[in-house]
């Protein structure tokens, strides 16, 4: 079974919405459909930050990852930031999520990156196992304000 990891495509929006709204459900995240709308938008414009790779096994899309570029001040230097890695439950364990990493490392060097960065939850095991053995775990702790209240 061979994986091709692409750019996202106007024609992916029906199987992008579904596998996000899989995502967001994953992690428990109140997401509707005009926030996803909103998204997709942001994935269209061309002169918008957030990129995004997709994956797809026989014909169907069962992965995307975003990604965006971010300065890095005390580096003087740009890094790339993994906003969003999912991989359809029936496609686990084909090295999916490996493959869009892959593809992300490549973009990183094309654009001159000195580092890929991403966060996951503590308990998303799976994940970490693979994370494991593609990057470092940094000792960085993540917060998060905000700014409505």
């Amino acid at each position: 079974m061979t994986v091709l990891i692409r750019a996202i495509e106007n024609t992916d929006r029906t199987s992008w919405d579904a596998l996000y709204a899989s995502y967001a459900e994953f992690y428990q995240v109140e997401q509707t459909a005009q926030m996803r709308g909103a998204v997709w938008e942001w994935l269209m414009d061309s002169a918008h930050e957030v990129n995004a790779f997709v994956a797809v096994v026989d014909g169907e899309l069962v992965g995307l990852a975003h990604y965006r570029q971010f300065a890095r001040p005390l580096a003087a230097g740009l890094g790339g930031f993994l906003d969003d890695l999912f991989v359809s439950p029936n496609a686990r364990g084909l090295k999916v999520g490996d493959a869009l990493i892959a593809a992300i490392k490549v973009e990183a060097r094309n654009r001159s990156w000195g580092i890929v960065r991403w966060i996951t939850a503590d308990d998303n095991y799976r994940a970490r196992g693979v994370y494991d053995q593609l990057a470092k775990r940094t000792s960085w702790v993540t917060y998060d304000m905000d700014v409505e209240g």
